[in-house]
């Protein structure tokens, strides 16, 4: 029988915690909460990302796009005294946001620093500079 929910939370919610606090789907968006500012001449983007290290983070620019991704793999295993497991935990998870910074911005361009769990990235406003339109004259003869 299913156990009803108060306020988008399960009854089981507290008793089987998960990293990056998940708990269902409910609250799936707690990992990678995002803040920007607009810094006049740049974007500041802070992400926080907790329980994640630095190896498990990536950034890519691609075609305008700045993608960030997070990976987490962890394991909490207890055995009782004759090494039979009295419980045995594992979680996999990954997430990844996208924000357009537009395609004059290249990867050169883009300051990043991970400290204590929040992911820090500095992105400069690029406007794109319109292609100098170039006049192509047909020879004619005669």
């Amino acid at each position: 029988m299913m156990m009803p929910s108060i306020f988008g939370r399960d009854l089981f919610d507290d008793f089987f915690d998960a990293p990056f606090g998940f708990r269902g789907t409910h609250n799936s968006g707690e990992l990678m909460r995002t803040d920007i500012k607009d810094g006049g001449d740049g974007y500041e983007i802070t992400m926080n990302m907790p329980g994640v290290k630095k190896e498990d983070v990536k950034a890519e620019l691609k075609d305008g796009y700045l993608t960030v991704q997070a990976t987490t793999n962890s394991s909490n295993e207890e055995k009782d005294e004759n090494s039979r497991y009295i419980r045995r935990e594992r979680y996999v998870g990954s997430c990844r946001r996208s924000f357009y910074v537009g395609e004059a911005v290249e990867q050169t361009d883009i300051k990043a620093k991970f400290e204590d769990g929040t992911l820090k990235l500095s992105v400069p406003k690029k406007e794109m500079k319109p292609a100098v339109e170039e006049k192509k004259y047909i020879a004619i003869e005669g």
